[in-house]
């Protein structure tokens, strides 16, 4: 029986977030201005957001033994995620992401890997699986994904992947195989490009040869979502005034699936979406201003009258 809406798998991480005028050339440093510790991982928050979108959700990512008793920790418990699959490591800490960005909300990531060694070793998690309605593959070990992947699209789940800033990871071949046991390819502009640079394919070749739909997020100039056998349908950004853009990409994801999964149409999935987002951009870290779904709903119609 499935009890769960949604499983997410990759990587639940501590963020440092630092703000610097400018990025530092080798061997040289430069000035942080301003840095801020959040909980992250693009695994994590996009479980965070989807739960408080009003899914059920779980979430199997490696973590650490700083993990135990931590805030983060406390969030998911408090948010009713299901971590009891978790998988810990007794020796390393757990992943750590350090974010820079520039006035001109341009970004560089270092990522410490930590505790995700463990997946190398772990098995798929095929129980939380079959006790999932979709499964969501965010950055994280690529054979790990993959194996999780294709045993969730056997086993007819809608699987959702976006390899985000881990698609360097993937050789050609992975991403083959991910995408032939996929429903859903999320990435923003580069990515997506990326992807069909490699696999020497088009959007359009993608959706004919097996893909449900593609979601380019365009940062500043929205998204546009493909799917089969329909128009592109192009989803303007909700204006805000934008603080930091890390964790808008998961967050877009989250909300989109969480209409998704309610049956909803692809437009309003992307205003949705958008919308959402568009709160998470304003304050600086990337679960400390989720909306309520009411909040984002009010403000997709203030945009969008005609959702109504």
């Amino acid at each position: 029986m499935e009890n769960m809406d949604l499983l997410v798998l990759g990587h639940t991480a501590f963020d440092y977030i630092m703000e610097v005028k400018e990025f530092s050339k080798i061997n040289t440093s430069a000035i942080v201005e301003k840095m801020e510790t959040f909980n992250g991982g693009a695994a994590g928050n996009v479980a965070v957001v989807a739960s408080k979108m009003g899914l059920d959700v779980s979430l199997i990512s490696c973590i650490g033994k700083d993990f135990a008793c931590s805030d983060y920790e406390k969030e998911m418990n408090e948010e009713g995620i299901d971590i009891s699959n978790m998988i810990i490591s007794e020796k390393a800490n757990t992943p750590t992401a350090f974010v820079l960005t520039n006035p001109e909300d341009q970004q560089m990531f270092y990522f410490y890997w930590g505790a995700a060694a463990e997946y190398e070793n772990s098995e798929v998690p095929k129980e939380a699986i079959d006790n999932a309605r979709a499964i969501h593959l965010a950055t994280g070990d690529p054979k790990f994904n993959i194996k999780s992947g294709k045993y969730a699209y056997e086993n007819n789940k809608l699987v959702s992947f976006d390899p985000g800033q881990d698609l360097h990871l993937y050789s050609t071949k992975d991403l083959q195989e991910l995408v032939k046991n996929c429903n859903i390819l999320f990435g923003n502009e580069h990515e997506i490009e990326h992807i069909c640079f490699l696999l020497e394919k088009s959007i359009d070749d993608l959706l004919n040869e097996g893909l449900d739909i593609v979601v380019q997020t365009l940062g500043d100039k929205g998204s546009t979502i493909y799917a089969k056998g329909e128009e592109p349908i192009n989803i303007e950004v909700v204006p805000t005034e934008a603080v930091d853009p890390t964790g808008a990409g998961d967050s877009y994801r989250a909300s989109f699936l969480s209409l998704y999964l309610r049956d909803n149409d692809l437009k309003t999935c992307g205003r949705f979406a958008s919308s959402v987002s568009s709160f998470i951009v304003e304050t600086q870290g990337t679960q400390t201003n989720i909306p309520t779904a009411d909040q984002a709903l009010e403000r997709m119609n203030d945009n969008w009258p005609e959702t109504l």
